[in-house]
């Protein structure tokens, strides 16, 4: 649009996850239902220079980003001038330094809340307290010199940032919206910015892609390949992808009767966590899981050719859970 804040209350989508396994499953069950596995997505509104104290729709903007697990990063590349830009000029590696300085100074005031409530406790004696104002020092140090939290702590001591939620602790993917005269310098530019802040990127003309997502699927693959691009991955399925592998999530598939069903679950969840993902009456009353590889039930064409085949095991509750797992839960209830 040509003018700024286009968005300015949330809007939720859910978009299915790309993923040729599925693809490969579907082909080979013929089911008459399939359900993919998905990631919610929200537009919140934008923010601006002083974000942190408020200015603009900053308040907003901070509130609802603490609620998300990544952060999809927006940085416009595209020339259009008659787009607007607020800060008159496209200059991608400033724009997202102007976001990332917002986010490590609202960041930068929780730590030093966090800091006043728990020091007394601290200065008390209390082991617990006293290591937590330990971190918060070295937090509050790394956000002064602009590093974000999630490159200032790592491993078990990150992931105990959980419940402070902090901007900056959240995996960010910054996303290059680009157009054909997005100069490839300011693209290396920004990756290399990414990189630096320990954040992935994805490239992807959001003008084309949405001309393209009104065409048949064949026809835009077509598209796709006329410009050199890769025709069967489009630049929102590239973002997609990497928005799940930044969610450490893997996917197990199910098959039930005439449904093919794709599910999310963390890395490192076991068979009892996948049963609770389908149904809490299937982890209630667990008894155990029987695998199959998804490259096996391709081959053997259904689940009782893969049993024949000696290609079924039993697993009980306590089974790490692959990517590409197909599970079939047993309970009693």
């Amino acid at each position: 649009a040509p003018y700024p804040f286009t968005t300015l209350d949330p809007h939720r989508g859910i978009a299915p996850v790309p993923d040729p396994r599925l693809d490969a499953l579907v082909r080979a069950l013929r089911p008459a239902r399939v359900v993919p596995a998905t990631v919610e997505v929200v537009d919140i509104a934008g923010l601006v220079r002083g974000a942190s104290r408020g200015e603009g729709l900053g308040n907003q903007f901070l509130a609802h980003v603490r609620e998300v697990d990544v952060l999809l990063h927006v940085v416009r590349l595209f020339t259009a001038p008659e787009v607007a830009h607020v800060e008159g000029t496209v200059d991608p590696v400033r724009d997202a330094e102007i976001v990332e300085a917002e986010l490590l100074l609202a960041d930068l005031a929780q730590v030093e809340r966090l800091r006043e409530r728990t020091g007394p406790r601290a200065r008390s004696g209390d082991a617990a307290a006293r290591a937590e104002v330990e971190v918060l020092d070295r937090l509050r140090e790394a956000l002064g010199r602009g590093i974000p939290a999630r490159r200032a702590l790592e491993g078990a001591e990150l992931a105990r940032l959980a419940p402070w939620r902090l901007l900056t602790a959240k995996p960010v993917l910054v996303v290059a919206n680009v157009d054909g005269a997005a100069a490839a310098a300011a693209l290396a530019a920004l990756q290399r910015h990414a990189e630096a802040q320990g954040a992935r990127l994805v490239a992807l003309d959001a003008r084309l892609e949405a001309e393209l997502a009104e065409l048949p699927a064949e026809e835009a693959a077509e598209f796709r390949r006329a410009l050199g691009k890769d025709g069967d991955a489009s630049g929102v399925s590239r973002l997609l992808r990497t928005t799940y592998e930044l969610l450490e999530l893997i996917t197990f598939f199910t098959v039930l009767s005439q449904e093919v069903r794709a599910w999310p679950l963390p890395r490192g969840a076991t068979a009892l966590e996948a049963a609770g993902r389908i149904h809490t009456d299937m982890a209630r009353g667990f008894i155990r899981a029987e695998v199959v590889p998804w490259e096996g039930l391709v081959a053997a064409g259904s689940l009782e050719a893969a049993r024949e085949r000696g290609l079924l095991r039993v697993e009980g509750r306590g089974y790490v859970v692959q990517d590409g797992d197909v599970l079939t839960i047993r309970f009693a209830v």
